[in-house]
């Protein structure tokens, strides 16, 4: 499994996804209430993703340089509970599964729908007596799942392009 954080400077999302890219746990939640669950918390998780943050010669304000405090004591955290981090921009995730740096969320909300949940109601979410793949996501799930999505996607086209029959 696999842990994919969209980070944020007060709330981050969060998804946990198996390797079949099914989502097992997932919210939006403060970012001490995160930290504290890592710490306290055993995650059946491989690895984590987390975004990490690019101006692309863009002025910043002070909240993203609080996302950049927040990412790296996620990350200390994960690392010291023997989880593998990576990193990666939103431009990278965002243009693999869309195809285009420019989609908006709108645009890969409707990509992860159209892939996982196609002719499912209330955009792939279903109600509460047939919950459907995205039952309950809301906000920042899903660019945390998107960023999941696409991490799952790369490590199964590196296998397949190593040959490795895992």
């Amino acid at each position: 499994m696999i842990l994919a954080i969209d980070p944020g400077n007060i709330e981050t999302g969060y998804c946990i996804l198996s390797t079949s890219h099914y989502p097992v746990e997932f919210g939006k939640v403060k970012n001490e209430d995160l930290l504290q669950r890592l710490r306290t918390v055993s995650l059946s998780v491989d690895e984590a993703v987390i975004e990490m943050v690019a101006s692309y010669g863009m002025p910043v304000g002070a909240s993203v340089f609080e996302t950049c405090v927040w990412i790296g004591r996620l990350a200390q955290v994960l690392e010291d509970e023997g989880i593998l981090v990576f990193f990666t921009t939103r431009k990278s995730y965002v243009t693999e599964l869309c195809g285009s740096a420019r989609a908006k969320d709108a645009n890969v909300v409707q990509y992860l729908i159209d892939r996982f949940a196609p002719d499912t109601p209330n955009r792939g979410k279903g109600s509460k007596k047939e919950p459907g793949w995205f039952y309950g996501f809301k906000a920042d799930v899903w660019q945390a799942y998107a960023l999941g999505v696409y991490w799952l996607d790369r490590r199964e086209y590196e296998r397949e392009s190593d040959g490795d029959p895992r």
